[in-house]
């Protein structure tokens, strides 16, 4: 059967999670069937998916003539629609979030991503979704932008469990792990129950290989494009080998004592873009305990047909990664250069699903009070 690889993944460490949501999943019983045969043990959302689910269908018409009827705004029917949704979807994975200690059964809501660069506000919101949604398993996403990095400690201080969402880098998911320990020893200053704080850090595969191999391509030596669709799986790997050195320091280990609980490395983005790829190769090549990997329903599919399933494809990998980005620098691809368009296009494109979000429900408000 199709679902034995999905459980083949489960049984090496990884937790699959949905990277999708909608009103429709949720009605249907589709999400319902997900958990039961797919083992899905958690959903992402983003401003692009609620962008495209609020866009299609009439799902969301009921609530949103009733939102129109009381007068409320567009931002504050964003809010209602979107909340709901991850409220249902929390309370529909609370067996799974009770079955794992509160590890997995986890679903996401993100800040609005216009505030990505506004550290003060990201945690107002943060807290303010904590408090809407009002269920444990929720996790609040928050960018890992420069200014994100003290927002996230701030929001877990407030014992607020936190899904740090578009990391491309290394050198910034190693800034994340330092902001989330910070976090943690503040919330355990705060008086918090370490036990009852969980995060996750997203680290984005998919789109590190997009941007790569068209540099490559326009470099076009032999030596750049047998380098093309390695840096994105080489990227995560290393990104893990940090995760393995981070969480095994004396810091780590005085939080561990007091109750904490790590935060899993995501692998988001895992999506394949380029045709000439394997459709499961950011799935079966970042096989590895204690991680999760957030899926499109296409990749779910795709995953529980033909993945290859070998055990783990991560550990002990990091040299060899190392020598990918080596080489890649060599070749004349400007790494640092490369993250820092990611993140800005990271941003921009949740800033502009967030505007058609806006514009989708500015309409419907309209129509509802026709």
């Amino acid at each position: 059967m199709s679902n034995d690889k999905l459980a083949q993944l489960s049984e090496a460490g990884v937790s699959i999670w949905l990277d999708d949501l909608s009103r429709e999943r949720l009605n249907t019983g589709n999400l319902a069937d997900l958990i039961r045969d797919k083992h899905v043990v958690g959903v992402t959302t983003n401003p692009t998916i609620f962008a495209n689910a609020m866009s299609k269908g009439e799902a969301y018409d009921e609530q949103t003539k009733e939102l129109a009827a009381r007068g409320a705004d567009v931002e504050a029917t964003i809010r209602e629609l979107t909340t709901t949704d991850v409220r249902n979807a929390a309370d529909l994975f609370r067996d799974v979030y009770t079955a794992t200690n509160g590890v997995d059964g986890r679903v996401s809501i993100e800040v609005d991503p216009r505030l990505a660069k506004d550290s003060d506000k990201t945690v107002a919101e943060a807290q303010d979704l904590w408090k809407t949604v009002d269920r444990p398993n929720v996790l609040i996403k928050i960018p890992a932008t420069e200014e994100g990095l003290p927002a996230i400690t701030k929001t877990l201080a407030e014992g607020i469990s936190v899904n740090v969402t578009l990391i491309f880098s290394v050198e910034r998911y190693r800034a994340v792990i330092e902001a989330y320990f910070a976090g943690l020893e503040q919330a355990k200053a705060n008086g918090h129950d370490l036990k009852g704080i969980h995060s996750v850090a997203s680290f984005f595969v998919s789109r590190v290989d997009t941007e790569i191999d068209k540099r490559l391509d326009a470099i076009g030596t032999d030596a750049a494009t047998a380098l093309r669709g390695e840096a994105a799986i080489a990227n995560a790997r290393l990104a893990y080998a940090a995760f393995e050195e981070l969480f095994a320091s004396d810091r780590w280990k005085a939080l561990a004592e007091a109750g904490a609980n790590a935060q899993r490395p995501l692998w988001a983005s895992t999506g394949v873009k380029d045709p000439q790829y394997s459709d499961t190769r950011y799935v079966d090549q970042l096989v590895v305990k204690e991680t999760v990997n957030t899926m499109p329903e296409k990749t779910l599919d795709a995953a529980g047909d033909h993945a290859e399933i070998t055990g783990d494809t991560v550990t002990g990998k990091g040299p060899d990664a190392q020598v990918v980005f080596d080489k890649l620098r060599v070749v004349g691809i400007d790494i640092d250069d490369v993250f820092k368009v990611l993140e800005d296009e990271g941003v921009e494109k949740f800033e502009k699903s967030w505007t058609e979000l806006l514009e989708t429900v500015t309409g419907q408000l309209e129509k509802a009070k026709d």
